[in-house]
């Protein structure tokens, strides 16, 4: 395999793993564990911003790094969209809440919000990283 089919196939599995988080994300929500949702909205946002960021050639071990590249490389030069980034932003936040903050809870009709949001971030971002 060379490296850019390499790369080809890492991206496409970040894509197919966006895709399994959102789903998850749903499930998790029916089911009653909306932090464990909000977990999965991240998580589908941050593999598809993976795959966008591998395909332009950066890769990133922590999730500031990732963040902070997707603003520079995406979003302040015009190819997303400002409110994707503030997007991004919020689910990052949200999820650290969610993980890590002591007493927090979501309800469900922002956490059915999220996914619909991030059903859109992920399509738009997954535009910019498909084949």
């Amino acid at each position: 395999m060379t490296d850019k089919e390499k790369k080809e196939a890492v991206t496409k599995y970040w894509l197919e793993k966006s895709a399994e988080a959102l789903e998850s994300a749903r499930m998790e929500m029916d089911a009653g564990r909306l932090s464990f949702a909000v977990n999965r909205v991240y998580y589908s946002c941050f593999y598809a911003v993976s795959a966008l960021l591998l395909k332009h050639g950066a890769q990133f071990k922590k999730h500031s790094g990732t963040r902070a590249a997707f603003h520079k490389e995406f979003v302040k030069t015009g190819l997303l969209g400002v409110e994707l980034g503030k997007f991004y932003d919020l689910v990052y936040s949200k999820r650290e809440q969610g993980d890590y903050g002591e007493l927090v809870s979501f309800e469900r009709d922002e956490v059915e919000e999220l996914i619909a949001k991030a059903v859109g971030f992920v399509a738009a971002v997954g535009k910019l990283a498909g084949p």
